[in-house]
């Protein structure tokens, strides 16, 4: 083997061990943070979602009403959906979280949160939404927000984690994919019927809100 290639390989070893370290200083930071909050609630959706929207003033009411219950408030700390909710809780006086991902487009940390991390690896800042939320609020969104609602059906259905409420709002914007997996996945087997239990779909944020607080311990 060529001395060149040789160093190129231990660079990269050197890089992955340093990777490591990295992935690490995310959790402690998160753990450290995040251990603090009141009861929690993670709200996720669209980040494309902007002031004036029927789903941003929802979710700028429901960070508001969580607030005033006595819950913290977790987003991903971007705009959209976030930003509404986090707005919602910061201007009710409590606890608004953002875990912001890194992103080359799209993500830039909200101005109304006053409890803030940065991540560079999703897989870290998802494993802090779901450790320190004792519910989740899915709001319409893209894939990002997919990603979030089928994993906490996941492990929720694999008894990976404690049940807690999974409440989807607006129920004409998630009718087509609850038909999909009614008529397609329980229907062909895929999922047990019971599984479609896992989760609620409401149409208000007091509605919402209201499950939270029947479930809190």
């Amino acid at each position: 083997m060529k001395k060149s290639d040789r160093y190129l390989i231990d660079q990269i070893s050197s890089d992955e061990s340093w990777r490591i370290f990295r992935i690490m200083a995310e959790f402690v930071d998160g753990i450290e943070t995040l251990s603090r909050l009141e009861p929690a609630v993670t709200i996720f959706g669209s980040s494309r979602s902007v002031p004036g929207d029927k789903y941003y003033t929802m979710a700028e009411n429901m960070g508001g009403l969580l607030s005033k219950e006595g819950f913290s408030v977790i987003t991903g700390g971007g705009p959209g959906i976030m930003e509404a909710a986090n707005k919602g809780a910061f201007e009710a006086g409590g606890q608004s979280v953002g875990l912001n991902i890194v992103l080359p487009f799209e993500q830039h940390l909200n101005p109304y949160t006053n409890v803030h991390l940065n991540f560079r690896y999703f897989f870290v800042r998802k494993v802090m939404f779901v450790k320190y939320a004792m519910s989740y609020v899915i709001f319409p969104g893209g894939f990002g927000t997919m990603d979030e609602l089928f994993e906490s059906l996941t492990l929720i259905q694999t008894d990976k984690i404690k049940p807690f409420p999974v409440i989807l709002v607006g129920s004409e914007y998630w009718c087509g994919l609850l038909n999909w997996i009614q008529e397609t996945m329980v229907m062909e087997k895929m999922i047990l019927p019971e599984d479609r239990s896992i989760f609620t779909v409401v149409d208000s944020p007091k509605d919402a809100v209201e499950i939270i607080k029947n479930t809190r311990v």
